[in-house]
């Protein structure tokens, strides 16, 4: 059985090329699979809606989201799932092409449109003693031959 932690987490992306730049501030599960390999279960926080949104908003639509990160010194995976519909799944391994997945859910949470990118991991840091606390991931994304722009995308666990 994992070992569970609850901290704060700061999860933000950036582009070095574009004018992206966000941060989510948050609570989050720690699930420490082995020595190595953890799972982190990121709370998000509900978007305020105007009373158009909501009253036609599915139930699909409004089911919370689950941002989950799976963390190890040699590779993370980031998906987000069950926000409705918006998906993506990232895979990010230094050195390697991995994949960016993004789909769209119909009203009935079918898979309704889908592409892929593919992602160029140029560094992953993983700081911490026992638990993560600190991971940056600096990445290009490309469609084909096109490079979307750079990224680092940092976690801070707090104690």
């Amino acid at each position: 059985m994992p070992i569970k932690y609850h901290h704060p987490v700061s999860l933000s992306l950036m582009s070095t090329d574009l004018p992206i730049d966000c941060t989510l501030e948050t609570s989050g599960t720690l699930y420490q699979k082995d020595r190595f390999r953890f799972d982190l279960l990121v709370n998000q926080p509900d978007s305020p809606q105007s009373v158009a949104q909501e009253e036609t908003t599915s139930a699909v639509e409004t089911a919370r989201s689950m941002l989950w990160l799976e963390i190890s010194p040699a590779r993370v995976i980031m998906s987000l799932q069950g926000s409705g519909r918006f998906c993506y799944r990232h895979f990010w391994e230094p050195g390697i092409y991995g994949l960016s997945r993004y789909w769209l859910n119909d009203s009935g949470g079918e898979i309704a449109n889908a592409f892929r990118l593919r992602n160029y991991t140029r560094s992953l840091q993983l700081d911490g003693e026992t638990l993560p606390e600190y991971l940056r991931i600096e990445y290009e994304l490309w469609s084909g031959e096109v490079q979307m722009g750079n990224y680092i995308l940092n976690l801070e666990v707090y104690r």
